[in-house]
């Protein structure tokens, strides 16, 4: 029995790209309900559109049929964070992180406090007066993801975050990014093409099919919250990789 007031909820969803005769379908039909305080891990085959779900969901498209609405009680409702950390090189670490406090005209002394609270949080106090230059690739997405926590959303909005990082630094993150969640209890939607990653940080983790991305399949990991990154070396993480990897390896092999 789903939940009867699910923060998101998408009903046969659909998006197409270009005009009649060429359009391409990209997604769906696709239905998706995300409960509030669920961490929801969306897996799929390159092209599939899990971010083009992503950004329907943000607000950045519109989608071709169907709807996704968002239950909220705020004018800006979600944040997302991009692979590419989207961070404003000319604006120092502070002023990143503050940034969506900015447009939604926080006071300025209640928005560095804010943000100087998200940055000590993250291991960044040190650096709130540098600029993003000055940052390591882990450190950049870091900051990312405190502007992205700053502003309290109530649906985080998260497109393979750590895609471009390596393996070492990418699993840091992902346990900083466990136990963040897992605290705050932010509604999250989370696009990777990790299946470890998904396993790790994920309530369920859904599995696309090629394009037009479906709905294909649903897990829900068996680790009980609060989990730690502790759960790759257990057998049954090992075994429910595999299975989706199953799933994964069909749906991209060539038609």
């Amino acid at each position: 029995m789903g939940d009867p007031h699910p923060k998101l909820h998408a009903t046969d969803l659909t998006r197409g790209f270009g005009r009649p005769p060429h359009v391409v379908d990209a997604l769906g039909p696709l239905e998706l309900t995300v409960a509030p305080g669920e961490f929801v891990c969306v897996v799929g085959p390159s092209g599939c559109g899990k971010s083009t779900l992503l950004r329907i969901a943000a607000g950045l498209l519109r989608p071709s049929t169907g709807q996704l609405r968002i239950r909220t009680s705020s004018p800006r409702p979600a944040a997302m964070i991009f692979q590419d950390y989207g961070i404003y090189d000319w604006k120092s670490v502070r002023a990143n992180v503050r940034f969506g406090l900015d447009v939604q005209r926080v006071p300025r002394r209640e928005a560095n406090a804010r943000a100087d609270a998200w940055l000590d949080r993250l291991g960044l106090a040190d650096f709130a007066d540098a600029y993003p230059a000055a940052l390591s690739g882990g450190m950049r997405q870091r900051v990312a993801i405190a502007r992205g926590l700053a502003v309290e959303p109530e649906l985080l909005l998260m497109d393979e975050p750590f895609a471009a990082l390596d393996a070492q630094l990418r699993t840091i993150l992902q346990d900083e990014l466990l136990a963040l969640t897992q605290s705050l209890r932010t509604t999250t939607l989370f696009i990777t093409h990790s299946l470890e990653e998904a396993i790790v940080l994920g309530d369920r983790v859904l599995v696309m099919s090629a394009r037009p991305g479906r709905i294909i399949a649903e897990h829900h990991p068996p680790f009980p919250r609060p989990r730690t990154g502790e759960v790759r070396t257990d057998p049954e993480f090992t075994a429910l990789k595999s299975e989706l990897w199953d799933l994964l390896r069909k749906e991209a092999a060539p038609a």
